[in-house]
């Protein structure tokens, strides 16, 4: 059957976001520290013999969940009947190879997840791989998969933290998702600014150019293919299958440019909440999104028990990305710590 993506919003995710893979992957780097050259066919045999084991839903499903329930309002009146145009497309990627990926697979089956497409590339390098499948959005909880997607420039990428405790709670008949608007949906100028020369420099730069749309972000694009999509859905007063909102430290006057840049981009967001420094948890767990994307460590940590956060790794050319090896450490820290319960 032939396929038509020009207008389907396409996510790339990996298993280990998709599903909670924990006690295998900790196996497995336990094995190639003790016997390293035998642990590979170690591994594959431990996955065979587990390959039909139900596996946990990891940070990333409630959003896969209500992605994919979006194509439920695909036309039934399309007259080529042999041209398949889903509003979403779901790809699964693994580092696994494909015969110790068949508990993913039975996982997928087992979650009635109408997930058709996938790659498993044995350890190689994902980011050839992400661009090959015409990804709007990648999310993976490994980093440096994360960075080199980043790097080359193909599409959003997030790291996905732990899974929350309330994951299994969150509906997912409508699809609800937060973005910080500086290094997220807006470049990182308006950041670099306020990080070097502080709060008023960046509210009086902002405000003499409110009427000049800021320059798009890593996830701008991903955004206004959103909004494109979510033009093509039914939607009321009450009720919409998509809710979007923004939610970011900016405030009076950095508000009207933000809200006029996504006026120039074409975009209309449900919500947005200009915080102006004040912590973003209590509005988040309200608007209660099936992922919050941020660049900031501090806000994700914050959120992180109470509902799917995403941290949006720098360029690394950006001023804003840090080459400290000890920084790195003290981020991954933070960001992959057990969650209270």
């Amino acid at each position: 059957m032939a396929v038509d993506f020009t207008d389907t919003l396409i996510v790339a995710i990996s298993a280990t976001a998709l599903f909670d893979l924990t006690e295998s992957e900790n196996y497995l780097s336990q094995l190639l520290v003790q016997r390293p050259e035998s642990a590979i066919k170690e591994f594959r045999g431990y996955m065979i013999e587990r390959e039909n084991n139900p596996l946990n839903i990891g940070a990333g499903y409630p959003l896969i969940k209500a992605l994919l329930n979006l194509n439920q309002y695909c036309r039934d009146d399309i007259q080529n009947v042999e041209l398949e145009t889903p509003l979403v497309e779901v790809v699964i990627v693994s580092k696994s190879s494909p015969d110790t990926g068949i508990q993913v697979l039975n996982a997928i089956l087992e979650h009635d997840l109408n997930i058709s497409r996938s790659a498993f590339i044995s350890g190689s390098s994902v980011a050839p791989y992400i661009e090959d499948f015409n990804v709007d959005l990648f999310l993976t909880t490994n980093r440096e998969d994360a960075q080199q997607v980043t790097d080359a420039n193909i599409c959003a990428c997030a790291i996905l933290d732990a899974t929350p405790v309330n994951t299994y709670e969150l509906d997912t008949q409508q699809l609800r998702i937060a973005f910080d608007g500086d290094a997220v949906l807006f470049d990182d100028s308006g950041e670099l600014l306020y990080k070097q020369k502080g709060l008023r420099a960046f509210h009086d730069h902002e405000a003499k150019m409110r009427d000049l749309p800021i320059e798009k972000g890593p996830y701008a694009e991903l955004l206004i293919k959103l909004s494109n999509l979510q033009e093509r859905l039914p939607a009321g007063l009450s009720y919409s299958p998509i809710k979007i909102a923004l939610v970011t430290a900016r405030n009076a006057p950095a508000d009207l440019r933000a809200i006029k840049t996504l006026r120039e981009w074409g975009v209309d967001v449900d919500m947005a909440f200009f915080l102006g420094g004040l912590e973003k948890t209590a509005v988040l767990r309200t608007f209660a999104p099936h992922i919050f994307f941020d660049d900031s460590i501090k806000h994700i940590d914050a959120a992180r028990r109470f509902m799917p956060t995403a941290l949006v790794p720098y360029h690394s050319t950006s001023l804003l990305h840090s080459d400290s090896h000890l920084a790195a450490d003290e981020e991954a820290t933070l960001l992959f710590k057990p969650i209270e319960q």
